[in-house]
């Protein structure tokens, strides 16, 4: 959207990280045991570094692993749970990391997670879907949803109460999967009593450049503005693309093609200016919103797609993340 061209340009504090941030080789060089491992050394250790001052002590929460029954076989999922004096429910918040489909697990995000649950106090669930392209669409899709009904029906074990929050989160590809998770959720009977009451978007995919429609190729100008970008480029997420698989006019590959964003819950969307997935987002901000939708949607402009751990001291993290937490809390207090 030529409107928010001018945010392609570097952030005068991000600006000397730039090269640093462009893979050479690109990961997906690699096969896939050692890109998956250095891709969650890459990101773990960023995240551990980043919210390092932010962990919250033991006492203050529970950690545990479960498996959950997916089709042909089970994940494993984590949860977060703070302790509070005397004990009483929490809302509940779903996450799925980022990883373009094909990467990533548990770990990367599981320092950030610790630090939200205390600080926000709600309940998380970390899923690990299978990947790509071993695990291509709609495996990884369907282990998140089924996570997402595990938790729901697990509300006594997460000392939840499902009507106090029931958020959906995501990062980049988990993001993705979180707004098709949004969609099904909304026509499936087993969320009448329980509905989802929140979506936290941070830097999602929301329609694959195949197919895009041809009165929104104009104004979707980041695709080509940022095809270069630091972290993801287009060479990446052309890559991603291929290995995640689907065709891309199925709105569970490209949510922003679904024909009614209509009764889906409030969004939060959290946008990087020189990322090349920019222009969807926003305008998929913009589409649930003229379909009623509440949104509260916020451009950071001058950095790129997952920059955020890795500078955390910059202030466009800094304020990412309050406007992450501050979100979830606009999210739990009913979208007012």
């Amino acid at each position: 959207m030529a409107e928010y061209s001018y945010s392609s340009q570097p952030d005068p504090e991000f600006a000397p990280f730039v090269e640093a941030f462009k893979f050479d080789p690109p990961l997906r060089s690699f096969d896939p045991v050692t890109r998956r491992a250095t891709y969650n050394n890459v990101f773990i250790e960023g995240s551990t570094k980043a919210y390092a001052s932010r962990q919250p002590k033991d006492t203050e929460y529970r950690v545990a692993d479960h498996q959950v029954a997916v089709d042909k076989g089970s994940i494993l999922v984590r949860s977060y749970i703070p302790v509070t004096e005397p004990a009483s429910t929490l809302p509940l918040m779903v996450w799925m990391h980022g990883g373009g489909w094909t990467d990533g697990d548990i770990r990367v995000d599981d320092q950030f997670l610790r630090a939200i649950c205390v600080e926000s106090q709600v309940t998380i669930v970390n899923v690990e879907y299978r990947l790509a392209p071993e695990h291509p669409y709609p495996t990884g899709l369907n282990d998140s949803y089924a996570a997402v009904k595990w938790a729901a029906e697990s509300a006594s074990l997460l000392s939840v109460d499902l009507k106090k929050g029931f958020v959906v989160a995501g990062c980049s590809g988990g993001a993705t999967l979180l707004t098709v998770i949004a969609h099904r959720a909304r026509d499936d009977a087993f969320f009448k009593e329980t509905p989802l009451t929140g979506q936290l978007l941070q830097i999602p995919a929301v329609v694959h450049p195949d197919a895009v429609p041809e009165k929104y190729k104009p104004v979707l100008l980041s695709l080509e503005q940022n095809k270069d970008a630091p972290i993801l480029d287009r060479a990446a997420l052309d890559w991603f693309l291929e290995q995640y698989g689907g065709a891309p006019t199925n709105p569970e590959v490209s949510p922003l093609l679904y024909e009614s964003h209509a009764g889906l819950p409030p969004a939060v969307v959290q946008i990087c200016g020189m990322d090349l997935l920019r222009d969807e987002a926003i305008l998929y901000n913009k589409l649930l919103q003229e379909e009623g939708v509440k949104t509260k949607m916020t451009l950071y402009p001058g950095v790129p797609h997952g920059f955020h751990p890795f500078v955390p001291t910059i202030t466009a993290a800094v304020k990412l993340e309050k406007h992450l937490s501050e979100g979830l809390k606009w999210i739990l207090d009913g979208a007012p």
